[in-house]
């Protein structure tokens, strides 16, 4: 399988027909499956997928008793994925899913270990919002250099089998690229499409965009300096 398509959903059942249909329609010349956690939601997210998967053969979809954050959603998903590469995107609506092709190819020209990150050089969000963001990611540069302009974009890919070397821990989905830095792995970005929020609200604010983040990125500085890369000159078999 090419690639597996990675949803983190809490309460998106507005969001998510529309999503899945593009993204079919976005990878329909490829082998891909999607799998949605649904992160405890309290809406009729869970009956919709149940009834969605009988139009979807690719769609699989995992339900969380209680709600336990992006990251635990897109480290679960990312375990049970079977592609050799694994895209992640919001499951608002708000990343296009016409964008994982090129994401796609972007990461087969590469070769080897590598993260593609999507930028979105035009936000659809609030002032507070994409004024956060700025803050957080011009932070996040200056004490990571992960050369990313646009971390927070949900929108990445990369090999399952680098990802599941990462280590998890709460808000890593933030921090994907740093942590693909330090294992060696190149990392990439790409101008992406970013669009307003149908339905539904937001999930985040500032509190844990930017407060919470400081602690997070003072946590990956500490991995960063201390991960090691062997070098391997010779193999005897």
């Amino acid at each position: 399988m090419d690639v597996s398509v990675i949803i983190p959903a809490k309460n998106e059942a507005e969001n998510l027909p529309i999503l899945l249909k593009e993204v079919g329609q976005a990878l329909e010349s490829e082998q891909f499956e999607v799998v949605v956690i649904d992160d405890g939601s309290t809406d009729n997210s869970w009956n919709l997928l149940c009834e969605l998967k009988e139009s979807y053969p690719w769609l699989r979809a995992l339900r969380l008793g209680q709600s336990s954050g992006q990251s635990t959603a897109v480290w679960l998903g990312g375990r049970k994925a079977k592609g050799r590469f694994v895209a992640t995107i919001d499951g608002d609506g708000q990343n296009d899913p016409a964008d994982i092709p090129n994401l796609l190819n972007q990461a087969r020209q590469a070769g080897g270990d590598v993260c593609v990150c999507g930028i979105r050089t035009r936000r659809n969000d609030s002032w507070l919002k994409r004024m956060s963001s700025k803050i957080a990611n011009g932070v996040r540069r200056r004490l990571l250099s992960d050369g990313v302009v646009d971390t927070g974009c949900g929108l990445k890919l990369l090999n399952r089998e680098l990802f599941l070397t990462l280590p998890y821990f709460d808000h890593m989905h933030r921090f994907l690229p740093a942590l693909c830095v330090r294992t060696g792995a190149k990392v990439l970005s790409v101008p992406v499409n970013h669009r307003a929020r149908v339905a539904g609200t937001s999930k985040y604010g500032l509190h844990n965009r930017l407060w919470v983040g400081l602690v997070d990125m003072a946590g990956v500085r500490w991995l960063q300096k201390r991960a090691k890369k062997p070098l391997l000159q010779e193999e005897l078999q």
